[in-house]
């Protein structure tokens, strides 16, 4: 893993940039921005895929595997932090004297002195980002944006737009949404996360802190989430918009309702509207609500900030339904921390009505994994009727002795509620045995989790259940 030097100065142009892991969801539809641009790109990664497919028919070089020869005549490299230092392109360029950014930096270039909605939080980026994208071209307007996630409704989760409106999730993780001049902060919650990379819970809120304030024209951020509010706290800023269901938040949610898709009464400056969105889970009512904020901000008029809201179709791997044999559903969702596997799993018992809700859990890194296994252990079983747990997704990290799938299943009080089963067939094959008609299947986690899913319905095809 490569972590991001920020400090590395931009080029003033770029004729042609060559991507390392130009496949990924991120950087693949930057990439596209690149070629929109008139900008020559192209790139490799570890295997081929739909997204190199895509750019290469859109004109774009790809390559799969990693050879010094694939830079061309780039004269600047883009990369992610996933690649390795020994990654023989980022050598090369490094020796050629290259100009080599990271694709946070990239994409700094690319937004260049536009008005800037920058989207953060631990939780719920991906789905707010997606919220304000499809509001605003409701509106009328026609934003650029680069998302973590496929936007339901317009099948990309980047585009070029033709306004002046720029819109981004903007990532902690790494530190990188320092980095951009943003105008519009919005804040979805602070929950700690990725210490890997800040050491401590101080060190992630005070960035939080220097993000928000960095904020050009205004600051939206959570009325409700403990780590918000100590955010919110120590915020300088003299347009801070407050969103959640305290009296006191700015833009107030009330009377949600859950069953089915969600509802819930919008008030803000003595106006109330109601909302009814086209997405489950109150979670999605909470992060709506930040995105009218943020439309709020911007200026367009609270009513129809709302009414744009309810056209959101959702976002890919999040609550996304992929098929039903003999009557269990199965969804796949991107959750991959306790407090968003919660809030998934709760949207989806209003799915599930009467059935049972059976989750197939695939732990996203060693770290983490470490560090929050008992509270995944905790919501699983409080929340899912039964839990079938794969193997740690280890991503960028090299494997930790001890820490497994089992680490979390061992950590149920009753054993009886989990599974735990390295095998993906055997997994399916299980998953199908004790699922009956009327029961909903959710597979939950960030990495590969969601290749499960055909194995599973072909299991259920295949066997009568329980």
């Amino acid at each position: 893993m490569i972590r991001p030097d920020l400090s590395l100065p931009l080029p003033e142009t770029i004729t042609s940039a060559h991507f390392i892991g130009i496949g990924g969801s991120g950087m693949s539809g930057l990439a596209k921005m690149f070629l929109d641009a008139g900008i020559r790109v192209s790139g490799s990664d570890r295997a081929d895929s739909d997204n190199l497919r895509a750019l290469a028919a859109a004109g774009a070089t790809v390559h799969v595997g990693h050879d010094a020869a694939h830079l061309g005549d780039a004269d600047t490299v883009v990369h992610t932090g996933a690649i390795w230092p020994e990654n023989p392109e980022f050598v090369t360029a490094k020796e050629r004297g290259l100009h080599v950014i990271h694709r946070s930096q990239a994409l700094h270039w690319l937004i260049g002195s536009r008005r800037l909605v920058s989207v953060a939080g631990a939780h719920g980026k991906t789905t707010s980002t997606g919220m304000i994208v499809t509001a605003l071209r409701e509106l009328g307007a026609e934003p650029h944006f680069v998302n973590g996630g496929v936007i339901e409704q317009l099948g990309v989760s980047s585009a070029t737009g033709s306004g002046d409106l720029f819109v981004i999730e903007a990532d902690e993780s790494d530190g990188t949404f320092l980095l951009y001049d943003t105008a519009v902060a919005l804040i979805t919650n602070v929950d700690p996360d990725h210490l890997d990379h800040y050491g401590s819970d101080e060190a992630f809120h005070d960035a939080f802190v220097r993000f928000a304030d960095a904020a050009s024209e205004a600051v939206v951020i959570s009325s409700d989430d403990p780590g918000a509010l100590r955010v919110g706290a120590g915020l300088s800023h003299a347009h801070v918009l407050t969103f959640g269901e305290a009296e006191d938040a700015d833009v107030r949610l009330t009377d949600i309702v859950t069953d089915g898709p969600v509802a819930a009464t919008l008030v803000y400056a003595g106006e109330q509207v109601r909302m009814q969105l086209a997405v489950p889970g109150a979670h999605n009512a909470i992060n709506a609500t930040g995105a009218v904020a943020v439309l709020v901000a911007l200026g367009f008029p609270f009513a129809d900030a709302v009414h744009a809201m309810e056209g959101f179709a959702g976002t890919v791997r999040r609550l996304e339904r992929h098929g039903e044999e003999r009557g269990v559903t199965v969804y796949d969702d991107y959750s991959h921390h306790p407090t968003e596997v919660r809030a998934a799993l709760e949207a989806m018992r209003t799915l599930a009505g009467d059935g049972r809700l059976i989750a197939i859990q695939q732990p996203h890194t060693y770290s983490r994994t470490q560090h929050m296994y008992q509270e995944f252990a905790d919501v699983l079983e409080q929340l899912a009727d039964h839990t079938v747990m794969l193997d740690v997704y280890g991503a960028r990290e090299d494997p930790v002795p001890g820490v497994t799938g089992e680490l979390v299943s061992g950590a149920f009080h009753d054993p009886s509620r989990v599974h735990f089963v390295a095998d993906w067939q055997q997994a399916a094959d299980y998953t199908a045995s004790v699922a009956r008609a009327g029961d909903v299947v959710v597979t939950l986690g960030c990495g590969n989790v969601y290749q499960i899913i055909p194995q599973v319905l072909e299991s259920l095809r295949r066997t009568d259940g329980a």
